[in-house]
C-alpha cells in the first residue's frame, strides 16, 4: 500500500501479501524462502514490490537460541510490544514451532519504508516486527473490505470514516494483543510452512496458523 502526497494518508493497492527477495538474493541461489509480509490493510490488484527501505537480512546459522535485536522505532512511531512480551508469547507456543526461529528483530520505520508499510515480515529463519504510529491511529485513503473490518474487530481495532479518509484506531491494549496474537504468530506460521510456494497458499496457511495458535488460545 502506498501513500499519496498527504502525510499519513495511505491508499491500499494490493490484495495479498507481497513476496520478494532482498537485493542480491534469488530463491534458486539461496535455497531460502521468499520474504512474507504481514501487510497493513490491503485492497485492489495484487502487485509485486520490494520492501521499501534497507533492512538487516540475517542469514540462517542453525545454532543457538533466538536472538532479539531492537532498533529505534523511528520518528512518530513506536514499538507496541516489548522484547519481554514477545519472548513470553513465543514461550507459550509448542517448541517445534519456534526451534527454527533464530532472530526476532524490532525494525525501524524509515521514511522510505512508509511508502510500503507492513506490520511484520518473515525471511529465512528471521521474523521482523515493524512499528505503529505513536497515537495508534492508521490513516488510509480507501475503505476497508469486510475481512479487514472483521480482523480489526477481533482484536479491538475500530475503523472510522473521516470524510474521504478512513482511520483504523487502536488502544494500547488492543494493538498489543494484535501484534502478540496475530502479527507475531502469523509470521511464525510462515516459518513453519515449507510446503507451500504460491503466495496465496502461504497466506492461507499463515492466516490459519495465526487463528489456531494466536487468536483462539488467548480468547
Amino acid at each position: 500500500m502506498r501513500f499519496n502526497n498527504q502525510k499519513n494518508h495511505r491508499t491500499a493497492v494490493s490484495s495479498s501479501r507481497i513476496l520478494s527477495l532482498p537485493r542480491g538474493h534469488r530463491a534458486k541461489d539461496s535455497g531460502l524462502p521468499v520474504a512474507a509480509y504481514r501487510e497493513r490493510a490491503t485492497q485492489g490488484q495484487m502487485q509485486r514490490s520490494a520492501l521499501g527501505g534497507s533492512e538487516d537480512w540475517h542469514e540462517p546459522c542453525g545454532r543457538g537460541p533466538t536472538r532479539f535485536i531492537v532498533n529505534a522505532a523511528g520518528s512518530e512511531f513506536v514499538h507496541p510490544v516489548s522484547v519481554r512480551e514477545v519472548r513470553e508469547r513465543i514461550a507459550q507456543l509448542p517448541e517445534q514451532f519456534t526451534r527454527d526461529l533464530e532472530v526476532l528483530q524490532f525494525s525501524t520505520m524509515t521514511r522510505k519504508r512508509r511508502t510500503f508499510p507492513c506490520y511484520g515480515m518473515q525471511w529465512g529463519s528471521a521474523v521482523y516486527l515493524y512499528p505503529i504510529e505513536k497515537d495508534f491511529v492508521e490513516v488510509y485513503g480507501s475503505p476497508p473490505n469486510p475481512q479487514q473490518i472483521i480482523e480489526a474487530r477481533m482484536f479491538g481495532g475500530q475503523w472510522k470514516q473521516d470524510g474521504k479518509r478512513w482511520k483504523l484506531e487502536w488502544t494500547p491494549a488492543a494493538i498489543k494483543d494484535f501484534y502478540l496474537n496475530n502479527v507475531l504468530i502469523h509470521e511464525i506460521g510462515h516459518l513453519n510452512d515449507p510446503r507451500n510456494t504460491r503466495p496465496r497458499d502461504r497466506e492461507r496457511f499463515a492466516n490459519w496458523f495465526a487463528i489456531e495458535y494466536g487468536y483462539r488460545p488467548t480468547r
